[in-house]
């Protein structure tokens, strides 16, 4: 593959190995098969080292790549001498690899998705980021930027070139810069993390991107764990700044082995491209959302209670697997943690592009429900939501929230990690959001927890949804006393899906089947899912100036002009 026309000539090619020994497990691997596994392990997983040139032809369709222009930067900007002078060391990197620096960019396709890629090389001077690199950085992002394509970040590196000294620091700034275009533009940017990835390429545009993803084993950091263990004096824990422990941590958004990376990347490189609904799809069935609360079945508040509670009942995740095409869960807060009780990401509904986040409780298993808290989001999980909606905001796609939750989570850790401020800035950032926005309270409510998703153009709430500003069982402890008033305290707060509708809280109710969504979770995904597509046709059309003011009077009004006549009884009963 042919770059730049002034690059020195390709090194001599060398055969490749008839043998390969895993660096992990010290397996012998024969060389042909190597290759088919597309340099991993078939033994242990260990992902290989790949050069920039080898990274190239496994992810981008055959002979879509054509080069970046290129940009010359300053040749030994300090006359830099240690052991050898830099210029030196420079020429020997370029005649070892064959490439002008430590950074090859290209425009090419992925499974026919147009993009533009920089993919580092490890090899020339440790992938160092250094003004050539910066500069061949920032003109991918102008190339993405003008031609509107979405831009693939392939890392690799140690850190900032010495060398250069204190113009490489400048470089963290430049590209970081370039990336805030693009965001501004409401370009996607995707970065894959490959090993080894530190310093300030991790800490600039390597860990900015939209998406980033991950292989195997990769290692992401600030400072290497040698520099880490020098300076503390501690010994870190087996797996350190791996993919694995980053994805744990809420740093990445998913790990993805090499024989899944060009799948993976082309459904979100869809979302920068695909925007409008599927122009076959029918219109949406009249119905599919009632608006008048004298249609709702009428039931008691405490059997809606317990219908919103039932174990069985469809998560956030059965909906998406039923609703979404090429539905990419995405992962992590970015700061410290994945909340396991929020889920979230990307996938098309009827060929429109929307972002999906929602409570999670988990399936009726016990361990499961454990696992994911039951549902109770910390502030992690509404910052990754939070993440996520701005993410939305800038590539243009409406934002579907499932809210399913008896509240926040309420422990000790939770309020030193800033529960309360987690849930008032998602408070604020949805009521900004200048995409449709549509709430569906898919089973329990309860109180900021589930408002923290809910500051939407419409809110609707399945049949035997509840929302409340606390549990019926809190409100019959507090003011009752009692346990056992739990009933009537859930008739008091008028909880339930048809007074919901009267109050106005609630724009529509979305049927259910006979029963409830847990006798038949398809037929339950069918109906809400026309409930969706009715809400979103009939929100495409705003602009953003009228989707935020809408929203905001919607909100504006609640406590200041009555929706239903003062005193008219416990409820639903």
């Amino acid at each position: 593959m042919v770059l730049y026309d002034d690059r020195p000539a390709d090194p001599p090619a060398e055969r490749p190995p008839e043998w390969v020994r895993c660096a992990r497990c010290a397996g012998l691997v024969y060389g042909k098969r190597f290759g088919r596994t597309l340099s991993v392990c078939p033994d242990c997983g260990w992902h290989a080292h790949l050069t920039a040139p080898e990274r190239l032809d496994q992810l981008l369709d055959p002979g879509s790549a054509s080069p970046v222009a290129h940009v010359e930067p300053l040749h030994d900007p300090l006359g830099f001498h240690d052991t050898r002078p830099y210029a030196e060391r420079l020429e020997d990197a370029r005649a070892t690899t064959g490439l002008r620096e430590a950074v090859i960019c290209v425009r090419g396709r992925i499974e026919g998705r147009p993009v533009v890629v920089a993919a580092m090389d490890f090899r020339f001077l440790g992938g160092s980021l250094g003004c050539g690199v910066g500069a061949l950085i920032a003109e991918a992002a102008r190339t993405s930027l003008r031609e509107r394509t979405p831009l693939l970040l392939v890392t690799a590196s140690g850190g900032a070139r010495m060398q250069e000294g204190v113009l490489s620091l400048m470089q963290m700034a430049k590209t970081s810069q370039a990336m805030a275009e693009l965001d501004e533009a409401g370009v996607l940017t995707i970065s894959l993390i490959t090993d080894p990835t530190y310093g300030g390429v991790a800490a600039s545009f390597a860990t900015l991107s939209d998406v980033i993803i991950a292989e195997p084993g990769a290692r992401l950091g600030f400072a290497g764990p040698r520099v880490i263990e020098q300076t503390t004096g501690e010994r870190l824990p087996e797996g350190f700044q791996t993919a694995e422990f980053l994805l744990e941590n809420g740093m990445v958004d998913d790990v993805v082995p090499r024989s899944a990376l060009r799948p993976t990347l082309a459904r979100l490189l869809s979302l920068g491209s695909l925007r409008r609904p599927d122009a076959d799809r029918p219109p949406a069935e009249p119905g599919a959302i009632v608006r008048d609360a004298d249609q709702v079945h009428q039931r008691e508040a405490w059997d809606a209670v317990r219908l919103a509670r039932h174990p069985n009942r469809p998560t956030s995740l059965d909906y998406a697997d039923q609703l979404l095409d090429d539905f990419h869960a995405l992962h992590g807060d970015r700061l410290a943690a994945d909340c396991t009780a929020i889920v979230g990401g990307p996938g098309r509904l009827g060929g429109r592009p929307v972002m999906l986040i929602g409570h999670h409780k988990g399936g009726p298993g016990l361990a499961e429900r454990q696992h994911h808290q039951f549902g109770m989001a910390t502030p992690a999980g509404y910052r990754k939501a939070a993440r996520l909606m701005r993410m939305a905001d800038k590539l243009g796609l409406p934002v579907v929230t499932l809210i399913d939750t008896p509240g926040a989570n309420p422990g000790p850790e939770s309020e030193r990690s800033g529960q309360a401020n987690a849930i008032a800035e998602n408070l604020r950032l949805m009521s900004r959001l200048r995409v449709p926005v549509v709430a569906v309270l898919i089973g329990e409510g309860g109180s900021g927890g589930a408002l923290a998703l809910a500051v939407a153009d419409r809110v609707l709430v399945l049949e035997n949804g509840v929302y409340s500003v606390i549990s019926p069982e809190g409100c019959a402890a507090i003011l009752w006393k009692q346990a056992d008033a739990a009933p009537a305290a859930a008739a008091a707060l008028r909880l339930d899906a048809r007074e919901l509708l009267r109050m106005g809280i609630v724009d529509g109710v979305v049927p259910e089947p006979v029963g409830g969504a847990h006798q038949d979770h398809t037929k339950a995904a069918t109906l809400l899912g026309a409930a969706l597509h009715t809400a979103m046709d009939e929100l495409t059309p705003w602009e953003p100036g009228r989707l935020i003011r809408e929203r905001r009077s919607r909100f504006d009004r609640f406590g200041v002009e009555a929706s239903i006549p003062v005193g008219t009884g416990g409820g639903s009963s």
